[in-house]
């Protein structure tokens, strides 16, 4: 025990251990090197440079080739300042030299040249399985698709057509002969009416429909997509609804147009013998012309026109005349003055019921013209009368002449 004691106050055996313990530790840190690192020899460096593009040579007039990585991994390593050049300066090159190829699958190597011979390439992979074709060409009818679905009711597809009709297809002699389809298929978002001309991308396809690799010229073609609506002509009648106001009569009713074009599903056409406005007697209250829509039966989308004036002529069986109302001028500035060419009092016609006519008198009504704008001179200008709610009226006459004329200072 005396000796261990003496040998651990030995200075020199400290320091014998302590360099021991610094050899380990040292020796511990190279052992945790990464795989790349390990087999790099002092003043190497190692990169690793993805997505290189592969150059390929072949004849391009006559084969087609298939199978080339677009793009492969290298791993670069050598002394660190060559390395670091050649990754930042790119200008080496990946590429697969099938010049003197011959048809059929084979196994070639993917190389890299213009690369400095201090670095040591690994490619990854390293080789492809390519398939060597006789390039064809041939010419294809274009079928043109559209969704027809995207045809209102009503409407029908009358005909479809590319322009041009046919394309030339090139590629591998065993894709070619493997077309099915080609076609046009227009992509189209919103409801069409009419006949329209579209631009779309044309495609190959296998019996499976599988999109094929292939040339196709030209890419696109015009396609026009001929559009018609059902249609049939019918007449337009009149349907009264609910009571004429008490005392007002029905003389007359008429359209100003009595036909109507419709368009709808075939099914709804064959049902459809004529159409309908709706006429609302309770608002029938003197001579009037109203606007109403056409109404759409069942299956019918579209109607032209799709609005009609309907002209209505009433007798009142009901009335009291109020003769000789003054009529009174309006908007007239105060330097001007106006003059009544034909007449400066009318007679109203009042309607209604006896109980709430019966006591009227001229003096409820206020019969006037509007001047407001008029220059000077003469002008036919409406009659406007305001009354008592329960009571209609007409004017003997709609309007009258008047003059205007500026007073003299």
């Amino acid at each position: 025990m005396d000796k261990l004691d003496k040998l651990f106050d030995n200075p020199w055996f400290i320091r014998i251990m302590a360099l021991i313990l610094a050899l380990l530790l040292f020796e511990n840190v190279i052992d945790q090197k990464t795989p790349e690192e390990e087999n790099v020899p002092p003043g190497q460096d190692t990169e690793i440079v993805e997505e290189v593009p592969v150059k390929v040579y072949y004849d391009t007039e006559n084969l087609v080739v298939t199978g080339v990585p677009r793009t492969v991994t290298i791993k670069l390593t050598g002394p660190k300042n060559i390395v670091q050049q050649a990754v930042t300066q790119r200008k080496f090159e990946v590429y697969v030299d099938l010049s003197d190829a011959e048809i059929g699958k084979q196994k070639v190597p993917i190389e890299i040249r213009d690369i400095s011979e201090k670095i040591n390439v690994e490619i990854d992979p390293p080789s492809a399985i390519v398939s060597v074709q006789e390039k064809v060409t041939q010419v294809f009818n274009v079928d043109p698709e559209f969704n027809s679905a995207l045809l209102p009711n009503g409407y029908v597809e009358k005909q479809r057509m590319a322009e041009p009709k046919q394309v030339k297809i090139t590629g591998a002699k065993d894709i070619v002969d493997s077309i099915a389809f080609v076609k046009a298929t227009l992509d189209l978002k919103n409801p069409k009416k009419e006949t329209f001309t579209e631009q779309a991308t044309v495609l190959a396809f296998d019996k499976n429909l599988n999109k094929l690799d292939v040339i196709i010229e030209p890419q696109t073609v015009q396609v026009t997509v001929v559009i018609e609506a059902n249609t049939k002509k019918v007449p337009i009648r009149i349907r009264e609804v609910n009571s004429l106001p008490d005392g007002v009569e029905i003389e007359s009713l008429s359209l100003n147009i009595d036909e109507a074009m419709i368009i709808g599903t075939e099914e709804a056409l064959a049902k459809t013998n004529f159409v309908n406005v709706e006429l609302d007697l309770s608002q029938i209250k003197r001579n009037t012309i109203i606007t109403l829509p056409v109404t759409l039966p069942e299956g019918i989308v579209e109607s032209d026109p799709a609005k009609v004036d309907v002209t209505v002529k009433v007798r009142r069986t009901e009335s009291r005349t109020l003769t000789n109302l003054p009529i009174h001028v309006k908007g007239l500035p105060d330097d001007y003055m106006v003059s009544f060419i034909d007449g400066s009092e009318v007679d109203l016609v009042v309607f209604g019921k006896d109980e709430d006519i019966g006591n009227l008198k001229g003096s409820d009504f206020e019969v006037y013209i509007d001047v407001s704008g008029l220059k000077e001179g003469e002008h036919q200008v409406p009659i406007k009368v305001k009354g008592p709610d329960r009571a209609d009226w007409e004017p003997e006459k709609s309007s009258v002449k008047i003059r205007i004329t500026k007073e003299e200072a």
